[in-house]
């Protein structure tokens, strides 16, 4: 298991001013609408980075995200480790007093992602994350 990579929740009005923080220093971000969530999502895989933020005049489907921000402001929303799988570092997680917040499956044409996200366990929010290239 390793760090795959640090989601960082952020207002949308602030998302591009974020970005180009990061992207002053180097990185190169993707950009991905999950429309069913109702989150911008700007990614740089090689660096780790993640800026997420709530579609304007998100819904239900971005409640975790708009919670967040109200909540705790704008920062470190979680730590993605890459795993083989998620079913067994999540059982070993629940021993510990974990709770799933969150759970997806995507296929996406070339690869399959499966994530696990726990609510902060002793203040540390952490998923796991299995990235499968298809064959």
């Amino acid at each position: 298991m390793k760090v795959h990579h640090a989601v960082f929740c952020v207002h949308g009005e602030n998302q591009e001013r974020a970005a180009d923080l990061w992207r002053g220093l180097g990185l190169t971000f993707s950009e991905i609408v999950l429309a069913d969530l109702e989150i911008r999502v700007l990614i740089d895989w090689d660096a780790g980075i993640e800026l997420v933020s709530p579609l304007r005049d998100a819904g239900e489907p971005a409640l975790a995200f708009t919670t967040f921000l109200e909540t705790q402001g704008e920062g470190l929303y979680s730590l993605a480790m890459s795993v083989d799988e998620v079913d067994g570092p999540e059982a070993i997680a629940l021993r510990y007093g974990a709770q799933v917040e969150y759970r997806q499956h995507r296929d996406l044409g070339s690869f399959v992602i499966d994530e696990v996200m726990l609510a902060p366990v002793h203040g540390m929010p952490i998923t796991f994350l299995s990235v499968n290239e298809k064959t």
